[in-house]
C-alpha cells in the first residue's frame, strides 16, 4: 500500500472484504479492507495476486487504487433479493450490499464481494464512495486539498521550497515571454503577443496572453471582440516557415458585422505574410463530426471491447467495431488536418480553422496540423508544450468534457482521447518519427482521471484562477504576491513516476536532429539525408488511394465494402484520370521516402488505421498475448538502444571525451538516469529472454482489473446496449439478476 497524499483522508472503510479475481469462479479472489478516502477508492490486502505479473508503479495510487474521478458509476447489488442499484450523490440505499461493482471511465471494471463483512459498514462505504465520486462544486475536487496541503504552509510560504511544475523545461504559455520565443522558432515575424486579455478582463476563457498580427491594434482589438461568440478572437496557432499562418478563430456572432470583419481579419494575416497569400477559411462545425456523435461512438467502443465476449476473429465483433464508427470519426479527423496541411504546404495559403466557439475541434485539428507538419511537436517536449498551447491554454473544457461532476452527459465528450487516437494512428505508421511511445499516450489519458493537475482539472486558465482564490481564502490560505494556487501540470511526471518508469516514455527508434550515431569510430551529430531514409512508403495510383479528398473539402467516409470496386480498373485506365492539384501533391509525397524529420501524412485507407489495442482492451483477459504483441519488439528494441549507448560511451572515455559535450537524444530525459531505455542491454555470456511478465497489455495487467460477470443470465447487456451510461441512472430493484 502507498501512504496517503498529502490532504487525504479516510471518509470510510469496511473489512473482510473480497476482491474479485475471475470473473465466474472465488478462485484466486483477495481479501482484506475497502477504504474509501477523499481521493480514491482503495482496497489493502496482504494477499499475493495469483499469477505473476507486472503493473507500472505510480506514485500517488497503489496497486489496487482507483481514483474516485475515475468513477463512472457505482453499482450495489443483493444476491438474496435479486436487486441492484445505481448509485448517486446523497442517495438511500434501502438494502444491504452483498456486491460493489465499479465500473471505471479507463475502461476497468472492478468488483468487491462482502459476504463475511458487516452489512452497514459496507452500506456505508458505497454509500461514501458513491457521494465522494460525485463532486457539486469544482473545490470539492481532491486536488484543492492536496495543493493546499502539500506546497503551502500556514503561513502562505512554499512547503520545503517546492514549486509545482517549477522544474519543467519546457513552456506552459503563461507568460509573454514564452510567447515570444515560440513566435521565434517558427519565424512568425509578423506576429507579435498582445496583453489585452490580461486579468482576464477582455474573455475568460482565452489566455492572458496571445499572438496576433503586427497590424493589428489593440484598440481595433477591443472594437471587434464585442462581435466573437464569448469575445474569442482570433488566435494564432503556428508559422510554417514558408510564411503561411495557422488561426483559429470562433464564429462571429452578428451577421451583419461576418463581412466587415472576415475582411479586417484576414487582411491583417495577409499582410503578416511575406508573399501577401490568401486566407482560406475552414467551417469545422459543417465538416466535421459534432461532440455528441463522438461520445455515442465511445460509448459504443467502450460497451464492445469490454462488455462483449471479446474474440477478435469473429466477423460479428468487426462489424460492430465498425458500426460504432470511432474509426471513421479518427479518420474523419484527420483527413481533415491533412486537408489543411495541403493548404499550407502545397498552396502556401493561411488557414483559419473556425468553430462555434474555437474549444474543441479545433483543439484536435490545430494539433495534429502542427504534429504532421513540425517535427520539434514529436519530441516528448514539444508534444506536451503542444497540447499546453492548443488545449490547456486555449480553454479547452476538460473540467465539463470530462465530467469530473458528473452533472451533464451532454456536455461530455471525449475530444481528447480521440485526439490521443490520432496521434497514435500517426506513430503506428511512422513509428521513428516520434520521441514517445504509446504507453506516454495511454499514462497521459489515465492522467486525466487523477484529479490533482491543473492541466486535467478546469475548463480554462480563468477558472482555476478564480476557484483557486476562493479556496485560498476559504481555507485561510494567505496567498502572498501570487494571485492563485500553482497546481502542478501533469507534465511533472516525477508526481507520478520513479525516473526507472518514466523510461517508459522513450522511443527506442527514435531518431531526432539533435541524436547521435557512430561512423568510422566517430562519435557524430545525426543529420538525415535521403540515403538515411526508410523507402517503407510506396507511391499508389492515384484512384486505389483514399488519402485526401478528391478535390474538394468533403469528408465522404469510405466504408471497408466500398473498397472492392475500387480495385476493379486496370492500370491504364487509372493513367488517364485527371488530377486534381490536391491528388497530384500527396501522390507525389506518397512516392516518395518518408522523411521523418519533414511533413508527415498519415494513409488512410481503412487497411491503415486500427484499432488502439493498448487503450481499449488492456484490461480484457482474452485480448491479452502472454510474451507477445508489440511490446516484444519494443523490449528488443530497447536493449539495443541501450547497448549502443554503452558502446557510444565507452568510445567518448576512449577518444577523451566528455558526455557532456555530446548532445543527447533526449533532453527530458532523468539526468540521474543514464541510459534512456527502460530495459536494459543484458551480459554479452546471458541470451536476454523475454520477460515471463511481459504481455501485449504491459506495462499494464487485466489481473483483477476486469471482472465481468457473465453476460448470460444477467442484465448487464441489456442496460449497456446503446446507454449513454455504464447502467440506467434509475433504481434496478425489479431486475432479477
Amino acid at each position: 500500500m502507498r501512504g496517503r497524499a498529502s490532504g487525504e483522508i479516510v471518509v470510510n472503510e469496511v473489512s473482510f472484504v473480497r476482491k474479485c479475481i475471475g470473473a465466474d469462479s472465488s478462485h484466486g479472489d483477495l481479501w482484506g479492507k475497502l477504504i474509501c478516502t477523499n481521493f480514491k477508492v482503495s482496497f489493502i490486502t496482504h494477499d499475493a495476486l495469483p499469477k505473476q505479473r507486472f503493473q507500472v508503479a505510480n506514485r500517488l495510487l497503489g496497486e489496487h487504487d482507483v481514483p474516485l474521478a475515475c468513477v463512472e458509476q457505482v453499482v450495489t447489488v443483493n444476491d438474496a433479493k435479486g436487486k441492484q442499484k445505481v448509485l448517486c450523490s446523497n442517495q438511500k440505499l434501502k438494502f444491504n450490499p452483498t456486491e460493489l461493482i465499479l465500473y471505471c471511465k479507463d475502461f476497468r471494471i472492478i468488483r468487491f464481494r462482502f459476504d463475511e463483512a458487516g452489512p452497514q459498514s459496507a452500506k456505508k462505504v458505497c454509500l461514501a464512495i458513491a457521494h465522494y465520486s460525485q463532486p457539486a462544486d469544482p473545490q470539492l475536487l481532491f486536488g484543492f486539498e492536496y495543493v493546499g496541503k502539500q506546497y503551502y504552509g500556514s503561513l502562505g510560504e512554499r512547503v520545503n521550497g517546492v514549486d509545482p511544475g517549477g522544474g519543467l523545461q519546457m513552456p506552459l504559455f503563461d507568460r509573454p515571454s514564452e510567447w515570444d520565443r515560440e513566435i521565434k522558432r517558427t519565424g512568425a515575424s509578423e506576429w507579435r503577443v498582445c496583453s489585452i486579455n490580461e486579468g482576464y478582463v477582455v474573455s475568460p476563457s482565452l489566455p492572458e496572453y496571445v499572438v496576433v498580427p503586427v497590424s493589428l491594434a489593440d484598440q481595433d482589438l477591443k472594437q471587434y471582440l464585442c462581435f466573437f461568440t464569448a469575445h474569442r478572437i482570433p488566435l494564432w496557432c503556428w508559422n510554417h516557415p514558408n510564411g503561411s499562418a495557422l488561426v483559429r478563430m470562433a464564429s462571429i456572432s452578428d451577421p451583419l458585422q461576418q463581412r466587415k470583419l472576415d475582411q479586417r481579419i484576414c487582411s491583417a494575416i495577409t499582410k503578416s505574410h511575406p508573399q501577401r497569400s490568401d486566407v482560406l477559411k475552414s467551417d469545422l462545425d459543417k465538416n466535421l463530426p459534432n461532440i455528441q456523435d463522438i461520445q455515442a461512438a465511445f460509448v459504443k467502443v467502450r460497451h464492445i471491447c469490454v462488455i462483449e465476449p471479446f474474440e477478435e476473429s469473429e466477423e460479428k465483433w468487426l462489424s460492430s467495431m465498425e458500426s460504432s464508427r470511432w474509426l471513421e470519426y479518427v479518420r474523419a479527423f484527420l483527413k481533415h488536418s491533412a486537408e489543411v496541411v495541403y493548404l499550407l504546404e502545397g498552396k502556401h495559403v493561411s488557414v483559419i480553422l473556425q468553430e462555434e466557439e474555437d474549444r474543441d475541434l479545433s483543439c484536435v485539428v490545430s494539433s495534429l496540423v502542427q504534429l504532421m507538419l513540425d517535427p520539434h511537436f514529436r519530441s516528448l517536449t514539444g508534444f506536451q508544450s503542444l497540447v499546453q498551447k492548443e488545449w490547456v491554454m486555449a480553454g479547452h473544457r476538460f473540467l465539463h468534457r470530462c465530467n469530473h461532476l458528473k452533472k451533464n452527459d451532454k456536455e461530455e465528450s471525449p475530444l481528447f482521447q480521440l485526439f490521443l487516437d490520432c496521434v497514435w494512428q500517426i506513430i503506428n505508421q511512422y513509428p521513428a518519427a516520434f520521441e514517445f511511445t504509446e504507453t506516454y499516450l495511454t499514462v497521459l489519458s489515465d492522467s486525466m482521471w487523477i484529479p490533482v493537475f491543473s492541466t486535467f482539472l478546469f475548463n480554462c486558465p480563468q477558472q482555476r484562477t478564480e476557484n483557486s482564490m476562493d479556496f485560498a481564502k476559504s481555507k485561510c490560505i494567505p496567498m502572498g504576491e501570487e494571485k492563485a494556487l500553482r497546481f502542478p501540470p501533469v507534465w511533472d511526471w516525477s508526481q507520478q513516476f520513479t525516473p526507472k518508469d518514466q523510461a517508459l516514455f522513450n522511443n527506442p527508434m527514435y531518431v531526432g536532429k539533435g541524436a547521435t550515431c557512430v561512423q568510422n569510430g566517430t562519435v557524430k551529430s545525426f543529420r538525415r539525408t535521403k540515403k538515411n531514409y526508410s523507402s517503407t512508403l510506396r507511391g499508389m495510383p492515384s484512384s486505389l488511394r483514399n488519402i485526401l479528398m478528391d478535390g474538394h473539402d468533403s469528408l465522404t467516409l469510405t466504408r471497408r465494402n466500398s473498397l472492392v470496386p475500387r480495385l476493379k480498373p486496370d492500370f491504364s485506365q487509372i493513367r488517364e484520370v485527371v488530377e486534381s492539384p490536391t491528388e497530384r501533391f500527396f501522390r507525389d509525397w506518397v512516392s516518395r521516402p518518408a522523411d521523418l524529420q519533414g511533413m508527415l501524412i498519415p494513409q488512410l485507407l481503412p487497411s491503415h488505421l486500427a484499432l488502439w489495442r493498448l487503450y481499449f482492451l488492456r484490461w480484457v483477459p482474452e485480448a491479452s498475448i502472454p510474451k507477445g504483441g508489440p511490446v516484444t519488439a519494443y523490449h528488443k528494441l530497447s536493449q539495443l538502444a541501450d547497448e549502443v549507448e554503452k558502446l557510444q560511451s565507452q568510445l567518448r572515455q576512449y577518444k577523451g571525451a566528455t558526455p557532456a559535450s555530446t548532445p543527447t537524444s533526449n533532453p527530458s530525459a532523468p539526468p540521474s538516469d543514464h541510459s534512456r531505455m527502460y530495459f536494459k542491454a543484458g551480459s554479452t555470456h546471458e541470451p536476454s529472454s523475454i520477460p515471463e511478465y511481459l504481455s501485449s497489455s504491459f506495462p499494464f495487467s487485466p489481473v483483477g482489473n476486469m471482472c465481468r460477470r457473465s453476460i448470460l443470465g444477467t442484465p448487464l447487456s441489456k442496460f449497456l446496449n446503446g446507454a449513454k451510461t455504464w447502467l440506467s441512472t434509475e433504481t434496478l430493484a425489479n431486475e432479477a439478476l
